[in-house]
């Protein structure tokens, strides 16, 4: 049996210090996890729920390290914003995780940015729409290479941080999450079913704001590295 089209290539994502890719399945976003985020966007963080959303697997940009990548500025928008992000990666899956064994499903970590047609996504929410036309651009998960935990270890602290031009637009540490990674794929796997391959972006610190064509963007981790790209 054939297919009647090419098949979609796959998206797998390269690896520190292998040969070896990860291939991706699921992309899940954890929404404003840190509190000083969660209070510019207008939000309580100590009253709201947490809560998820989906992007499509190939928006995700594969961003090698030591080199400017080129990133697409998306149309219909005129506030496409910046959300630097630690990704977890799962190399094991279920249902029901509980939280004391959530670790243990991850494979690695790596430095990603949730990009945003932020204009979009704020009128969706104005008129209780979805938000993918917001959160799913092409191109809007611009990631690095993944790093895995039997090397790395599973970060709990270390700078987050994102410059525009050489301008620090983003700085926090990743110990300001609210939910930490097992607690969100503990929390996730109550509501899907997880599998080997899926990649959470675990939320993003205050600062977020607009970038236009011609800027640079390098966001970086502590212990992961940093990725550039220069917006087109």
């Amino acid at each position: 049996m054939l297919s009647v089209i090419p098949n979609p290539p796959r998206i797998v994502l390269p690896i520190v210090g292998s040969e070896d890719l990860f291939p991706v399945r699921r992309v899940y976003c954890v929404g404003r996890n840190y509190g000083a985020h969660a209070r510019e966007m207008g939000a309580d963080p100590d009253r709201e729920e947490p809560f998820f959303f989906l992007k499509p697997a190939d928006a995700l940009q594969i961003v090698p390290y030591g080199t400017v990548t080129d990133h697409p500025y998306p149309p219909r928008t005129e506030q496409y914003h910046f959300e630097v992000e630690l990704v977890a990666a799962l190399a094991h899956g279920g249902r029901d995780i509980p939280e004391a064994d959530a670790l243990a499903h991850v494979y690695g970590y790596a430095v990603g940015l949730d990009m945003t047609r932020r204009d979009l996504q704020d009128e969706a929410k104005r008129q209780s729409r979805p938000w993918d036309l917001g959160k799913a651009a092409d191109a809007s998960g611009p990631i690095g290479p993944l790093h895995p935990a039997s090397t790395l270890g599973h970060p709990t602290r270390g700078a987050i941080g994102l410059s525009v031009d050489g301008r620090e637009r983003q700085s926090g540490n990743l110990s300001e999450m609210i939910r930490s990674v097992p607690e969100q794929v503990a929390l996730l796997s109550t509501y899907f079913e997880l599998h080997p391959g899926d990649v959470i972006f675990t939320g993003t610190p205050a600062g977020v704001g607009a970038v236009s064509r011609g800027e640079t963007m390098t966001a970086a981790i502590e212990g992961l590295g940093a990725i550039s790209l220069l917006v087109v």
